[in-house]
């Protein structure tokens, strides 16, 4: 059950019938109990196609998601699938498709940092676009796809198939309801263990921007960021964007 659902009497249902038709139409579910127990189950309606690409895939989810793997495997499944996935702790982790906000907040940053990287060393990239991080001490490499990323190494780090094999210096993640535990835990961990200098967590839903820097494999110092404020980098000097031009 998501944190997007509410547990109700019938009586309440019948009582406010109107309220939990609008609360289901505004992408949330109703479950109805009666004598204690769980009873009905109110989703939004989707239609027969949608519900085709969901069963789908669910299927590949299940064929994939949370399998534990080799490195070498993963490599080898990734190769041969038009799926996007991501390889955390030994683990396959299937993205799903971004939304129309995710993506309008993912343009905005990438038009603020192109504009300030021009005439710079550095490079931004956004997803799909993967990066293999070796963690500190750890010889098997987590593979991920940030959502939006600056690159200053990229002079050694290329290989001759094109992909980049080197540390981002800044990482950025949009959260989204399914990947908000992920990105908050299991990414920042790994991005701070494999020498990424610094860190923007995205929350669309707070409108705020989580910034970190790191050193020495540890964080160093971290602030929050809301509407009317300017999010400004640790590492980068003068790299500084209103919050209100990227919401």
């Amino acid at each position: 059950m998501n944190d997007t659902t509410i547990i109700i009497t019938a009586t309440e249902l019948k009582t406010h019938l109107g309220k939990y038709i609008e609360y289901v139409i505004d992408d949330h579910e109703v479950v109805i109990t009666k004598n204690g127990k769980k009873a009905i189950r109110i989703t939004p309606y989707i239609t027969e196609i949608e519900r085709y690409f969901l069963v789908k895939e669910n299927a590949l989810d299940y064929q994939y998601g949370g399998k534990k793997v080799s490195y070498e495997e993963f490599m080898e499944i990734y190769e041969k699938s038009e799926l996007r996935m991501e390889y955390i702790n030994g683990e396959i982790v299937l993205l799903a498709s971004p939304s129309t906000y995710h993506q309008d907040i993912s343009g905005n940053l990438h038009i603020h940092l192109r504009s300030y990287l021009k005439g710079k060393n550095c490079k931004v990239f956004y997803a799909p676009f993967d990066v293999h991080f070796y963690k500190k001490d750890l010889k098997t490499p987590d593979v991920m796809q940030p959502d939006l990323l600056i690159a200053c190494d990229l002079e050694n780090n290329v290989n001759e198939n094109g992909r980049y094999m080197g540390t981002p210096t800044l990482c950025i993640e949009i959260l989204s309801k399914s990947t908000r535990s992920k990105d908050m835990v299991d990414k920042l961990n790994t991005y701070m263990l494999s020498g990424v200098r610094e860190f923007w967590i995205v929350d669309p839903f707070k409108h705020s921007i989580m910034v970190y820097s790191f050193k020495d494999f540890e964080i160093d110092e971290y602030t929050t960021c809301k509407l009317g404020d300017t999010v400004t980098s640790y590492f980068f000097e003068g790299l500084e964007i209103p919050i209100n031009e990227i919401f």
